[in-house]
């Protein structure tokens, strides 16, 4: 089978970024396959991209190579690394970006990119994905072993957003990500909702940001009347607050960042 290199960034796709980047991956390795998962990335928000990579990488063959780039502080202190999970490679910032994918199949290794050998001849300030992301991920993908980048680390950078918070009689995260139907996805795993005894058909309390919702956890979008705010698991397995027919965002005012406490409601009906 081809190497596979996956691609996630703000780019967007009116400048040459994007084909610079493959131009690099594909002089180094000249087999690869290369998906574009997005680069309509919000520009600059990490935790978007991280969201994105961390709801994509998991449907790829094993030893796929993940670069994401979603840099603000490109061409600062903040690092270059390659973060090994059990099935894939990402590469990209040290910046928590990476992160969320890589925990969720299982962190095995963290090398911060220090061998100059591999990356491009001249390396620009502002603009790591061509330099150095793209053709380390090309030589990942012909075989290299991911020590020959750089020394081990363990003082990545772990975002606050990677890990919501379980309580007593509730769960703590945060809005991820507004989708394009104006959905609301927060942090927040099903998991950690079936510990608390939610699943669908509970009735449920809902704080995002400063508004405080009472709403039904729902198996399907279409249970809720049109124009209803509802509670929902996405495809990804995330708790995600939904308007039938609209947009959640609109209505909530809501925004990634945003707290979301999820709680059952007093007296309300457990399925």
């Amino acid at each position: 089978m081809r190497p596979i290199i996956t691609l996630t960034t703000d780019f967007g796709q009116r400048d040459p970024y994007v084909a610079s980047m493959k131009g690099v991956i594909l002089a180094l390795c000249p087999d690869a396959a290369i998906v574009d998962i997005t680069h309509d990335v919000p520009k600059f928000d990490v935790r978007a991209g991280a969201l994105i990579m961390a709801q994509a990488a998991p449907w790829f063959p094993k030893g796929t190579v993940h670069v994401g780039v979603v840099d603000p502080g490109v061409g600062t202190a903040r690092r270059a690394i390659v973060a090994v999970s059990e099935r894939y490679f990402f590469v990209g910032p040290d910046n928590g970006l990476l992160m969320p994918a890589a925990m969720k199949d299982g962190l095995k290794a963290v090398y911060a990119i220090e061998n100059r050998k591999l990356m491009l001849e001249r390396v620009s300030r502002t603009f790591h994905g061509r330099d150095i992301f793209a053709p380390v991920a090309a030589r990942l993908a012909s075989g290299l072993r991911p020590e020959e980048v750089g020394p081990v680390i363990d003082d990545y950078v772990v975002p606050s957003f990677a890990e919501p918070e379980l309580r007593e009689s509730e769960v703590r995260g945060e809005v991820m990500y507004i989708d394009g139907f104006g959905n609301v996805i927060t942090n927040i795993p099903e998991g950690l909702l079936a510990e608390l005894g939610i699943s669908d058909g509970s009735d449920l309390e809902v704080e995002v940001g400063d508004r405080v919702l009472r709403l039904k956890l729902r198996s399907a979008y279409g249970e809720a009347k049109p124009g209803e705010l509802t509670a929902i698991i996405d495809s990804w397995g995330m708790f995600e607050v939904a308007v039938n027919l609209g947009s959640a965002a609109e209505e909530l005012g809501a925004r990634p960042g945003d707290k979301v406490v999820v709680r059952p409601a007093r007296g309300g009906r457990k399925p």
